[in-house]
């Protein structure tokens, strides 16, 4: 009698014990599949190469259609900036004279042989070399202007602001020859590369409102916002090889045909185009983009 009982004790507790075993074994089997889909949902969030603090939508390298339908607000400047076109090439192609007028409706072409220059209006056209997509505003000066030029033929006097960034010569010489200095002050972000889409500058952080200036002397060619992802933007044409641009502007201070000193307030900076208060600056040599680095005074 006391063996059975002793052994239907010992079956009893080795139950107990079978039991613990298995709850063990479940809970653990429930803690992997746990640990799987949390370990998968982690596995599911988007992973970047940058931060997000840095992710920024920039101008991307745009393509040259066949042909482009010329809207207000379009200059043959801001066109070839678009596209990476030499604005002189896209002028002989489309047989287009300086100072290069161009109208609301008109095609141009960006391949084939050069037609023959026509000074003949289209009909029912209005020229908009002239008027920029966005207002910009009116600077004090000494001299009268016309209230509309037929071309950009304006020299305003206003006296140029004379923030710190300091000059330094470009490396070529002749007609390309310029004195650069930096257009803003603050810390270059993001820099230039030949490979990378929408790097065809550098991005400067700042403040908003803060000013930024002409790196050089030259004339406004375009003073707007038509291109995407630019934001409010300036191109200053400095001489038959340079250009430059200044991107994301909050105010747009100068207007197209004016012609600026180098060091004058030309806009503020802002965050139109962007998520962040930066200007984007390029140089463009013979309509392709150069590093603005290798102009810029060391810092």
């Amino acid at each position: 009698m006391g063996r059975s009982t002793w052994l239907a004790d010992s079956w009893s507790a080795g139950c107990g014990l079978s039991d613990i075993y298995l709850t063990m074994k479940l809970l653990l089997i429930s803690l992997m599949f746990l640990l799987t889909a949390c370990s998968g949902n982690y596995a599911l969030a988007p992973i970047g190469r940058e931060d997000t603090g840095r992710a920024q939508p920039r101008p991307e390298p745009t393509t040259a259609p066949n042909s482009y339908t010329v809207k207000r607000g379009d200059t043959l400047y801001s066109i070839s900036f678009r596209y990476g076109m030499d604005y002189r090439d896209v002028a002989r192609i489309n047989g287009i004279r300086s100072p290069y007028t161009i109208y609301v409706g008109q095609k141009l072409k960006f391949k084939g042989a050069p037609v023959v220059a026509s000074t003949t209006r289209p009909s029912s056209s209005r020229t908009i070399t002239t008027q920029p997509s966005s207002p910009s505003i009116t600077r004090p000066s000494s001299s009268s202007q016309p209230s509309r030029p037929s071309t950009a033929t304006q020299t305003p006097q206003v006296k140029p602001s004379t923030p710190a960034p300091s000059a330094a010569t470009a490396v070529t010489a002749g007609n390309e020859s310029l004195i650069w200095r930096w257009p803003t002050e603050g810390r270059v972000v993001s820099t230039f590369s030949e490979s990378a889409a929408g790097r065809k500058g550098i991005n400067i952080t700042g403040k908003q409102g803060q000013p930024v200036i002409a790196a050089a002397e030259g004339k406004v060619v375009y003073s707007g916002n038509g291109l995407p992802r630019y934001g409010n933007l300036l191109i200053i044409k400095h001489n038959d090889t340079y250009l430059s641009a200044y991107a994301h502007n909050d105010t747009l201070l100068v207007k197209e045909g004016d012609s600026v000193k180098s060091g004058q307030r030309i806009a503020t900076l802002g965050r139109s185009g962007t998520q962040t208060d930066q200007l984007h600056f390029e140089i463009r040599r013979n309509g392709k983009p150069v590093d603005p680095l290798r102009f810029l005074p060391k810092q």
